[in-house]
């Protein structure tokens, strides 16, 4: 790290003290003038006919303008959740918005909502899997399942296999996948071991502190809107609500807001619609969702059914891995439920593989991508197994995972080579750490300690960046992307050590999508590791056109300067030379003949860096009560370079308490109608500070081939073996396996009764 000036000193986050003190404004905060409220009207069933909606008495309630019902807008086909508008004619999943009440104060349209009456005729709907999937069910989608909007790309979840669509008679399976290689039947037949156990994990949602929410103000000229929104994808809503809107893209201006948590949820949702809402009455329209409203209309991680399979040899080789992966995706298909099947099996060592899926609609809310999409379930069941073969084999369950580890040039899940990876320094380095070493002790206290390990394959998207000198000396850098976990502090630490100035010498600029330069999605791990890339060339192209300029002033070559102090100097000379703030004047003035310091980056970066992360959890068991205690929990991640560490431990900390939650306590429970019975956070249940147990983090750096500094992407890896780590240190402490999420003191006594 002697190499770096700024790369690697824990840093604070730039906006840090705006977000605790309440200053940060973030879309509902925003006001503009005319601007209307609006309020769904969401379904009361998970599958009726439409009769008719009556909205006279809430027109009636001061304060009301408008309430729209689907005849009041273009009738769009409902290719995707982010196209289905309101209801038409029926409604297939409770919370769906039947209308919108438009008024002037937030209070009028809640108001209004309730006083608008819907007739409908109640229909058979599938609320599961086993009911979607049983001989005469109800059919989801009638006269067929659309297409969906699989975004899963987005988040680096890219589906594995050979997609199958169900182009027979119509049902309610989505789609299915398939990849095989190896003879599966021949590697389990010799196996020595073979372990195999069905997990289940329920719909979890994504539970942001800030809901999710959307402001537009039409364009009466172009026909065009401008939007302001809590948004992971500015230019991705900008092209959806184009779309919707039949206007060209560059006729909507999209404004990415600060966004108060995302996790993938807030890749593209009501925005077409609110938009759509304000060029039909011609104003500004402000939605802001409700807690309930984002627990029961958005689009939570799917319920997934897992069955795996492992084979072994006497030695520990693995031979043989099996995932048949059953999703259930809600009202529209995705893909996840093929991206956890081969998540299953992407960085184990293995010839002889089998991975399947099958996605099923239910009359429930679409599904969507939450952090490290599929994967927690994923690694739930491969990690368990791997433990429970290590016991029956009388092997050290970190040195079986070693053994059979993806390591350098083996083959990777998207058939090509692994670059260089951290798995076996992540493994080794967590086997070091005191928990691990001494849980003899702690089962002999009552205790349990369990371990596991997930990796992140990364997503991909092209990005690029602007840095340009101002005339104060300030390096400013702007991008296009939404600032969802900290990111600028760490491209500013970038831009500083690529330039030469100190880190409160650079402001970042997050600016609408006409005047930004592109930036992807913010999602996959990969905002970093590939837009860090383009603000280190920007950086050091800005730093290139400055020392041009005082190269000339001084009659010397740029290699004989150097930026110190806020200025450029001759090296040996420091008596010659001139403050930033100067050259950028000498280029920003009337009659100036220097072009003005504006430095471009751009990237395509198109190798993946693969992280990972191990965990280990110790664990209390009351085996009166079955209330499962996690006692302490420890975080090791190779993140290939740590730019800022302590954003780095942030995120290893907070995905390790998404984790948590996943094991313990998050569960989204419907009823035998599709009623959501855990629609609030009385009901839906989190880990707090005290649940979350001590966290001890430990970064491992093995660079990356393509990451700016050997960077690699940190959000994803900390959420994904905290559910595996729990649950095999439930089985450390009680011998017994747990394979359905939440692992709740109901089911984990039941489970101990039956031993």
């Amino acid at each position: 790290m002697s190499d770096f000036s700024f790369v690697g000193v824990p840093t604070p986050m730039i906006d840090g003290p705006a977000k605790v003190t309440g200053n940060l404004k973030y879309t509902g905060d925003l006001k503009l003038p005319g601007m209307l409220h609006a309020r769904f009207v969401l379904s009361a069933y998970a599958h009726a006919g439409l009769s008719g909606v009556d909205a006279s008495a809430a027109l009636a309630l001061p304060g009301v303008q408008r309430v729209l019902t689907a005849d009041d807008l273009p009738a769009l086909t409902p290719s995707s959740r982010a196209r289905l508008m309101l209801a038409r004619e029926r409604v297939i999943f409770v919370g769906q918005p039947i209308a919108v009440v438009l008024a002037d104060t937030p209070a009028a349209a809640a108001d209004g909502a309730e006083l608008v009456e819907v007739e409908y005729e109640p229909l058979n709907a599938v609320t599961s899997i086993d009911e979607a999937l049983a001989e005469g069910a109800p059919l989801v989608w009638p006269t067929g399942i659309p297409s969906g909007a699989e975004d899963e790309a987005a988040h680096g979840a890219d589906t594995g296999g050979e997609s199958e669509a169900e182009d027979e008679e119509i049902s309610n399976i989505a789609g299915k996948t398939h990849m095989e290689t190896g003879d599966i039947q021949a590697a389990f037949s010799e196996a020595d071991v073979v372990v195999e156990r069905t997990f289940e994990t329920p719909m979890v949602h994504q539970s942001s502190i800030e809901t999710q929410g959307w402001v537009a103000q039409p364009n009466p000229i172009t026909g065009g809107v401008t939007m302001w929104g809590s948004i992971q994808s500015p230019f991705g809503v900008r092209l959806d609500v184009a779309d919707t809107l039949g206007v060209p893209e560059s006729d909507v201006t999209v404004y990415g807001m600060p966004v108060g948590g995302g996790f993938g949820a807030k890749f593209g949702l009501y925005e077409p619609l609110t938009a759509l809402i304000a060029a039909t009455v011609g104003r500004p329209v402000s939605l802001i969702l409700t807690r309930g409203e984002e627990l029961l209309t958005t689009n939570p991680a799917p319920a997934l059914r897992i069955f795996g399979k492992l084979g072994f040899r006497r030695d520990g080789t693995l031979i043989a891995m099996q995932s048949d992966v059953t999703a259930d995706t809600g009202i529209y298909p995705s893909g996840l439920g093929g991206f956890a099947a081969m998540q299953f099996a992407s960085f184990y060592r293995c010839q002889n593989l089998l991975l399947e899926s099958t996605g099923v609609v239910t009359n429930k809310q679409s599904v969507g991508a939450y952090r490290a999409p599929t994967s927690p379930s994923a690694f739930m069941a491969v990690e368990t197994l791997f433990d429970e073969a290590a016991d029956k084999l009388g092997m050290d369950p970190v040195e079986l995972r070693l053994k059979n580890a993806a390591r350098e040039g083996d083959t990777a899940p998207d058939g090509g080579e692994f670059p260089p990876i951290g798995m076996i320094q992540t493994l080794e380095a967590a086997r070091e750490h005191e928990l691990w070493k001494n849980r003899e002790e702690s089962r002999k206290g009552g205790r349990g300690v369990g371990i596991a390990i997930g990796g992140w394959m990364g997503g991909l998207e092209p990005g690029a960046a602007v840095c340009k000198l101002n005339r104060d000396g300030v390096l400013q850098v702007q991008i296009g992307t939404a600032d969802l976990s900290g990111t600028p502090t760490s491209f500013n630490l970038l831009a500083a050590e690529a330039y030469g100035v100190p880190p409160d010498k650079v402001r970042f600029v997050y600016s609408d999508t006409d005047s930004a330069p592109y930036g992807g999605g913010v999602g996959g791990s990969k905002t970093l590791y590939t837009l860090g890339n383009a603000v280190l060339r920007a950086a050091h192209d800005a730093r290139q056109q400055t020392l041009a300029i005082a190269a000339e002033e001084f009659e010397v070559s740029t290699e004989d300067l150097e930026i110190v102090d806020g200025r450029v100097q001759v090296r040996g000379f420091p008596d010659r030379s001139i403050k930033l703030g100067e050259i950028a004047g000498k280029s920003m003035t009337f009659g100036g003949k220097y072009e003005p310091v504006q430095g471009q980056g751009r990237q395509a970066v198109t190798d993946r860096a693969p992280s990972f992360c191990a965990q280990i959890a110790e664990v209390e068991v009351d085996e009166e009560t079955g209330d499962v205690n996690l006692v302490n929990l420890a975080v090791v991640q190779d993140v290939g370079r740590a730019i800022n560490p302590m954003a780095v431990e942030g995120q290893m900390q907070g995905g390790a308490v998404q984790g948590v939650g996943w094991a313990l306590y998050e569960e989204m429970r419907y009823d035998e109608d599709g009623q959501l019975l855990s629609g609030s956070w009385m009901d839906y249940a989190m880990p707090d500070a005290v649940q979350a147990a001590p966290i001890d983090t430990k970064i491992v750096e093995v660079p990356s081939v393509s990451g700016p500094y050997g960077a690699r992407g940190v959000g994803e890896p900390p959420v994904i073996p905290t559910v595996a780590a729990i649950a095999n240190a439930v089985a450390h402490a009680t011998g017994v396996r747990l394979s359905q999420t939440p692992m709740t003191a109901p089911r984990v006594l039941e489970a101990l009764q039956q031993r």
